[in-house]
């Protein structure tokens, strides 16, 4: 009991919010993190985990995750900050470092041809190592030849997501029993389309409460003075937030990019600029898709489908007596939600408050990482054992729910499956 007691303590002090650094700091010794849905997955930081209690033995994975990292999707996010730049030079309105940041961005521009959206090398690797340390941490999941579902979205960069894990799992058990598929048939629950319910994520409330948030926080005047050297061309010639906000999003995807090492923009951008640029994302990133009363709390609910997947499908495994794993590839624009559903980590969050997210621990950097993932892992101790149990990680790391528990992080099956209907069934009746 004590070594139990022990080893929570330590789960606690390693991956508490409120035991970790202020994003300020973070951000302040580590500018990739600046980058919100950007940063490069960073790999857990916990690497002890929780032991199970005494005989249970983990028997089945089911999981959803986040391509790796990735190029700009948009031609314009290359083509546009090198335009102005191109512009403001042939002029001579550039100051040294805005000739530099302009030699860069076409750099990046030329990397990025014709693989706009594509993963790149690191992607492909994050995923690989992310398959080997789910097999090191569960190998009696993937022991024989059990089955591994995959289904991705048809998106190519998460098909090839898929494929690297899978192809790192059959590298280290070549018996295993792989399927795999990337369909319209499931976008129903991978990627959701709900135009009613995107419909209500900006009304004029949430719009005018970022804007305000923004105007409190961000300031590009500095650094414009930084990157031209004609203070009136700047005032009549340049969108100066447009191509601020462009520059900051070139600059947080360089960790992706095989040439990032060689051409990185941050230097740029002071860290003071960074950590407001990231406070106007992170309120972003919340009123579209955390539980903002903004616009009605209810944005989370676009991943309903995908929880009530997740259960039915784990249902179904729990039957099974090697069910092995259920694997699903898709984007952060599932991951943040599903997170903000399940209130993992305090992340179902609801407020109308945005000076409030980074005080309440609402970092969205810590949830949706290129390549990030939330592994749900059952335990029982034999095949018709009722009292089935299972543990969350979010991007690795063991996670907490909105749930009683007396074995935390370990929840009874029966308890999530409850709570997590009801849920899904009262949010289906006020609709």
């Amino acid at each position: 009991m004590l070594n139990r007691l022990f080893t929570l303590l330590l789960t606690f002090l390693i991956i508490s919010p409120s035991a970790a650094q202020s994003p300020k700091d973070e951000i302040a010794a580590d500018a990739r993190l600046s980058g919100s849905n950007h940063l490069a997955y960073p790999g857990p930081k916990q690497q002890r985990l929780t032991p199970a209690p005494k005989g249970y033995r983990p028997f089945y994975i089911s999981h959803y995750g986040r391509h790796g990292s990735r190029y700009l999707i948009g031609q314009d996010e290359y083509d546009v900050p090198v335009s102005i730049l191109a512009r403001a030079d042939s002029l001579g309105k550039l100051t040294p470092l805005g000739r530099s940041a302009l030699e860069r961005a076409r750099m990046l521009r030329d990397e990025a041809a014709g693989r706009l959206g594509e993963l790149t090398p690191l992607g492909a690797e994050q995923h690989r190592q992310i398959a080997r340390r789910m097999y090191e941490r569960f190998p009696e999941v993937f022991a024989g030849g059990v089955t591994v579902d995959a289904k991705s979205t048809v998106v190519i960069r998460c098909i090839l997501s898929m494929e690297n894990e899978l192809h790192e799992l059959l590298r280290l058990n070549p018996e295993l029993d792989v399927r795999h598929d990337a369909s319209q048939h499931d976008m129903y629950y991978m990627n959701l389309s709900d135009p009613a319910l995107s419909a209500k994520k900006a009304p004029r409330r949430a719009r005018v409460a970022w804007d305000e948030f923004c105007a409190r926080h961000v300031s590009r005047a500095a650094l414009m003075e930084r990157l031209f050297n004609d203070a009136g061309y700047v005032k009549y010639e340049v969108d100066t937030l447009d191509l601020a906000a462009r520059l900051f999003k070139l600059a947080s995807n360089t960790q992706s990019s095989p040439l990032g090492a060689e051409t990185p923009l941050y230097d740029i951008f002071t860290p003071d600029e960074l950590y407001a640029f990231w406070l106007a994302d992170n309120a972003s990133w919340y009123i579209g898709y955390g539980a903002c009363t903004l616009n009605g709390g209810t944005q989370p609910y676009s991943q309903r489908n995908l929880l009530r997947n997740i259960i039915s499908q784990a249902d179904s495994c729990i039957a099974l007596e090697r069910p092995g794993a259920t694997l699903r590839f898709g984007h952060e624009t599932m991951v943040l939600p599903l997170v903000c559903l399940l209130g993992i980590d305090g992340y179902g969050l609801a407020t109308g408050d945005l000076e409030s997210l980074v005080g309440k621990g609402w970092v969205n950097y810590r949830i949706f990482p290129m390549g990030a993932n939330v592994q749900f892992v059952f335990y029982r101790r034999g095949k018709d054992d009722a009292d089935v149990l299972v543990k969350v990680l979010l991007n690795e790391n063991e996670a907490t729910l909105p749930l009683p528990s007396d074995l935390a992080p370990y929840y009874r099956w029966s308890d999530f499956k409850r709570f997590y209907t009801d849920k899904l069934d009262a949010y289906h009746s006020l609709r």
